[in-house]
């Protein structure tokens, strides 16, 4: 009887380091997997759990038709899932801040060095229970795409008046607020529908991406000057941050900060390659006037600023704006 209590002793005691588990961490992205940002963040998961092998593993779940792209913030702060890549934008609401990443004149790694993404990221923590791992996939702006030519004014600034313009948390105060646009809220996997049937006739969107979605189909002007900035970010459930392993937690913030570096590049030599493919498919350029392009970008930031302080204000003070404004839009 003792022989067999020490042989199990023995088996348990030469098990046990094998039968730790290693952290787990499921993972959303709000976008579909086919769109080039989902296939950013699955290559920044390919190299967490790489670097992280027999520590920890990212287990991704799906896109919007695991939860839907709207409801994934809220999901990763109520623990519903560990990890969400998502657009700052899509919960500015709860974390007003975020305005100021979307309507930034700097990238990701840049914020990082100036302490930007520090400052959001207590800023997320307190707000909204989120550990902000990332600014990742920066560096790309936005342009207004049209299914038909737009006019322009005699000072050469665009005039929108009569078209269906997509709406969205993005640039929404954009669109109203300063081009006075009418527009119809249609989430992005929705909208390629909606362009076939003419319920939309223009959209904000990034440089890259279009052909992705085959909206080129339709989609035939691009309007400059370029405005806003993407704004995507990875973030974790705070609780779950705080309870993973140190060693987790060091690998998963040295990866997330390279893929910052390693996205902005890849996706500023994407756009090169996607711009001229636009252009042999036909998609023209109307630039507005140099002295319109000002007053357009300019706009564009002051209607996402003006939101900010707004939503600021009803949500606790304005103890942060005047240090997000000088760290994300300097100039």
């Amino acid at each position: 009887m003792k022989a067999r209590c020490l042989a199990a002793a023995l088996a348990l005691t030469c098990i046990g380091p094998t039968v730790i588990a290693a952290d787990t961490i499921s993972a959303t992205h709000v976008f579909p997997a086919s769109l080039v940002y989902s296939r950013s963040f699955l290559e920044f998961v390919k190299k967490a759990n790489e670097a992280g092998k027999g520590v920890f593993a990212i287990q991704v779940r799906g896109g919007p038709e695991a939860i839907p792209m709207m409801e994934q913030p809220r999901a990763v702060r109520d623990g519903v899932v560990d990890m969400v890549y998502s657009a700052c934008a899509f919960y500015a609401a709860q974390v007003p801040e975020c305005d100021a990443m979307s309507a930034s004149t700097l990238d990701g790694p840049t914020a990082r060095k100036n302490g930007g993404i520090e400052l959001l990221n207590q800023i997320h923590q307190k707000r909204a229970g989120v550990y902000l791992l990332g600014w990742v996939d920066s560096g790309i702006r936005f342009n207004l795409w049209s299914t038909r030519e737009p006019k322009l004014d005699s000072s050469g600034h665009i005039d929108i008046k009569g078209f269906k313009v997509r709406g969205h948390p993005i640039y929404q105060a954009f669109l109203t607020n300063y081009l006075g646009a009418q527009t119809i809220n249609i989430n992005s996997p929705d909208l390629y529908t909606a362009l076939e049937r003419g319920t939309v006739e223009m959209s904000a969107w990034t440089q890259i991406g279009l052909m992705d979605l085959n909206w080129d189909r339709y989609l035939k002007y691009r309007i400059l000057p370029d405005f806003f900035s993407t704004d995507l970010v990875i973030l974790v459930n705070l609780k779950k941050w705080n309870a993973l392993a140190r060693e987790t937690r060091e690998i998963l913030q040295r990866v997330a900060i390279q893929h910052e570096t390693d996205s902005l590049q890849g996706l500023q030599a994407l756009w090169k390659q996607e711009e001229a493919e636009l252009k042999k498919r036909g998609i023209k350029t109307v630039a507005q006037s140099p002295d319109a392009s000002k007053r357009f970008y300019a706009g564009a930031r002051s209607a996402s600023l003006a939101r900010m302080k707004e939503r600021m204000e009803k949500s606790g003070g304005l103890e942060n704006y005047d240090r997000v404004v000088q760290l994300f839009t300097p100039f």
